[in-house]
């Protein structure tokens, strides 16, 4: 069977969501956002635009937007382009993937401006923030780090079962590993988890 990538950069997947790069919008699920590395302090206002002539019919999300410590770009504009993005999620009606770094807590007090679901993509942090972050609504998406990080194994083995999603991001592997391996730490078969986080997509594209 076929699982979802729910965040992954290949173009020849088309079960999952795909990051759109500068490029013609393909015919399968993608996202459309400008990360933080990507912000040109000089045009962001003809970034957003150029982002919004991306939104078809095939875009799932926006994204990957959010807030990154480690880039060049001044956190103001950063938080900027996050609320920007944020608003033209809420004026289409798209769930929102977020990339954060060393954030977390600056992009949960945005969570009130969201009118829309906001997924954390790649998370491999602590419990004590994935807790927080729950505890605030978000959604979370885990990598590859799955595969050998205890402490995410332990995370993966207690949160909530609609509110989680599972990726391949930029990582060589395949995603059937992943579901192989988060069926084992649930207890549960790798079907019925594809089901589960088919069932959380329509939730988070449908309210």
């Amino acid at each position: 069977m076929e699982f979802f990538d729910f965040h992954h950069h290949k173009k020849y997947i088309r079960n999952g969501i795909y990051n759109l790069a500068k490029e013609i919008p393909p015919d399968f699920p993608y996202s459309v956002g400008i990360h933080p590395n990507d912000i040109d302090v000089n045009n962001l206002k003809e970034q957003l635009s150029w982002m919004r002539s991306m939104i078809s019919q095939n875009c799932f999300a926006i994204g990957e937007c959010g807030l990154d410590s480690l880039v060049s770009a001044d956190e103001n504009l950063q938080n900027e382009a996050f609320l920007q993005q944020i608003m033209i999620a809420n004026e289409v009606k798209k769930p929102i993937i977020i990339h954060c770094v060393r954030k977390f807590y600056e992009v949960i007090s945005f969570r009130k401006k969201a009118e829309q679901p906001m997924i954390i993509h790649g998370f491999n942090k602590k419990k004590q923030i994935a807790e927080d972050l729950l505890a605030h609504n978000f959604y979370l998406s885990f990598g590859k780090a799955v595969l050998y990080n205890l402490s995410l194994q332990e995370i993966l083995k207690n949160i909530p079962p609609d509110k989680f999603f599972l990726e391949t991001d930029n990582e060589d592997f395949n995603i059937e590993e992943l579901y192989f391996k988060v069926s084992e730490i649930r207890g549960i078969s790798p079907e019925d988890l594809n089901e589960q986080i088919l069932h959380n997509l329509y939730s988070i594209r449908n309210g």
